[in-house]
């Protein structure tokens, strides 16, 4: 469902908290960690909705959520998110995306703490469904929460992949979590739903499975315009 298909702010509103809350009772996210954010269509208004500062995505509420113009300026509700500079530059970088998501996903974070094979995907090709709804994931060295460099460490990343034809839906901030982003909330969801399941397969099958040939992907490209 595209942000396109709300006809009022407060449903968009809504929607956001929606998210967050069936994130949170699925323990996709903790305590304060995390955080969503969308685009506001021109009719609505305009800018972004982002949650607020500290706040628990499972106890979101719609007031609160932070709406702000395009540049940043804050419009009205809580103070915003932290991390709403590299949301911005996502969707800058990103036309298609309309919601971005961040969270410190247990299974994600556990696996970028691991040690890395050089030359080697981050997260591997191991199923199917990865490669179709997800696609090649950038690892994005660690930095302090909130450091401006992680934002043109992203972009960086998102302009490599649209040079090489391909569509990023989503990078991993080491020892953080991952940023996603969608078309609409449930699309960003569910890419991250498939990340950190994939991520799990990962710790759980040791030693790892090995990934998909080319050839297989290349059928999933071929038949399901596979993002890999």
């Amino acid at each position: 469902m595209s942000t396109t298909t709300f006809t009022s702010l407060s449903a968009l509103r809504d929607e956001v908290c929606r998210v967050g809350h069936s994130l949170f009772q699925r323990g996709y996210v903790h305590a304060t960690a995390g955080n969503i954010s969308v685009r506001v269509p021109e009719d609505l208004g305009g800018g972004f909705l982002i949650t607020p500062t500290d706040a628990c995505l499972g106890d979101l509420s719609a007031d609160a959520l932070a709406w702000v113009e395009a540049d940043g300026q804050q419009i009205c509700g809580d103070r915003a998110s932290k991390t709403l500079h590299l949301h911005r530059r996502i969707y800058a970088a990103v036309p298609a995306a309309q919601c971005v998501i961040h969270t410190h996903s247990t299974n994600l974070v556990a696996w970028s703490l691991r040690p890395r094979v050089t030359g080697q995907e981050w997260i591997p090709p191991i199923t199917p469904y990865f490669v179709m709804k997800v696609g090649r994931v950038p690892l994005i060295p660690y930095h302090r929460p909130g450091d401006p460099e992680v934002a043109l460490a992203v972009v960086k990343q998102v302009a490599q992949a649209q040079a090489e034809g391909r569509d990023l839906h989503a990078v991993m901030l080491e020892r953080l979590g991952p940023n996603v982003w969608g078309q609409s909330p449930a699309a960003a969801m569910a890419v991250l739903e498939e990340l950190e399941e994939t991520a799990k397969l990962c710790l759980m099958t040791q030693p790892l499975p090995a990934a998909l040939t080319e050839r297989q992907i290349g059928e999933l490209r071929h038949h399901f315009s596979a993002p890999w």
